[in-house]
C-alpha cells in the first residue's frame, strides 16, 4: 500500500470553555487557527487540507483567507462536547479520499512545516511495520504518581535529571494514520504506532490564558527559523 496522497484534518470548535473564542483569537497579529493552516499549506507532502468546524467565524475566514482549504461544516450530531475526536475523524475521512491522513490542532501554532514533513517521511519509511504515528515530547524530570510513588527514578539514587531514562508525553501536535487503521481500531493510534519526538518549544499547546503569552514570545523568537 502506498502513502502517496496525504490529507491534513484540522477539527476546530467554535466554543472554548477555558479560553473563550481562543481558536480565532489573535496571536502574533493573526487569528490562532491561521498559524497551523499556513504551516500545513507550506508542506509539499500534503495534498489537501480540510477543516471540520461548527464555527461560522472560521468558515467565513477560510473563504476569505484560505480558499484552497476545504471548510466542512460539522454535522449537528457531532457537535456535543462528549463526542470523541475519533468519531469526528471517522466522519471526516469518509468525506475525502487519501492514502494517509494527518490530524493536528489549531492550538499548536508553533508546529513547523519541516517537522510535519519529517513526520510524514518517518512513517512512510517504516510503513507497514508501524501503522500510525503520533507526536511526543521528551520528559527527563522526576515524576511521581498520585500516591507519592516514584515513577521513573529511585529517590535513594540522586541521578541528574539529564541522566534519567526519558519518558514521553503524547503532545497532540500531530497524528498520522490510514482510514483502514482508524476504522479497524476506532482510534487514530493503530496497533503499532510510532512515537515521533517534537521539541518542547514547538509542541506548546494553547490551553490557558498564560499559553497565549508564552506562545507569542516563542513565536517571536523563532519566526526567523520557521518553515
Amino acid at each position: 500500500m502506498s502513502l502517496d496522497k496525504v490529507v491534513a484534518l484540522v477539527p476546530i470548535r467554535h466554543v472554548s470553555v477555558r479560553v473563550p473564542g481562543k481558536n480565532y483569537r489573535p496571536l502574533a497579529g493573526k487569528p490562532l487557527y491561521y498559524h497551523v493552516l499556513e504551516s500545513l499549506l507550506a508542506c509539499p507532502e500534503i495534498d489537501q487540507v480540510l477543516v471540520d468546524t461548527d464555527s461560522p467565524v472560521i468558515l467565513q475566514g477560510l473563504k476569505e483567507k484560505f480558499p484552497k482549504v476545504i471548510g466542512l461544516e460539522r454535522s449537528e450530531y457531532l457537535r456535543a462536547d462528549t463526542i470523541p475526536t475519533n468519531e469526528i475523524l471517522m466522519y471526516d475521512t469518509s468525506q475525502i479520499e487519501a492514502d494517509l491522513f494527518l490530524q493536528t490542532h489549531c492550538t499548536n501554532p508553533l508546529l513547523r512545516t519541516k517537522t510535519i514533513s519529517k513526520a510524514i517521511g518517518a512513517l512512510r519509511d517504516e510503513f507497514p511495520a508501524y501503522d500510525s504515528l503520533f507526536g511526543v515530547t521528551r520528559l527527563q524530570t522526576r515524576l511521581w504518581d498520585q500516591l507519592g510513588r516514584p515513577i521513573n527514578h529511585n529517590p535513594a539514587i540522586l541521578l541528574r535529571t539529564q541522566d534519567l531514562p526519558p519518558i514521553y508525553e503524547e503532545n497532540s501536535c500531530l497524528y498520522l494514520f490510514t482510514r483502514e487503521t482508524l476504522a479497524q481500531c476506532r482510534n487514530r493510534l493503530g496497533e503499532r504506532p510510532m512515537m515521533f519526538e517534537i521539541p518542547a518549544d514547538e509542541a506548546w499547546d494553547i490551553d490557558e490564558e498564560i499559553d497565549f503569552t508564552i506562545a507569542d514570545f516563542l513565536m517571536q523568537q523563532s519566526v526567523s527559523g520557521r518553515g
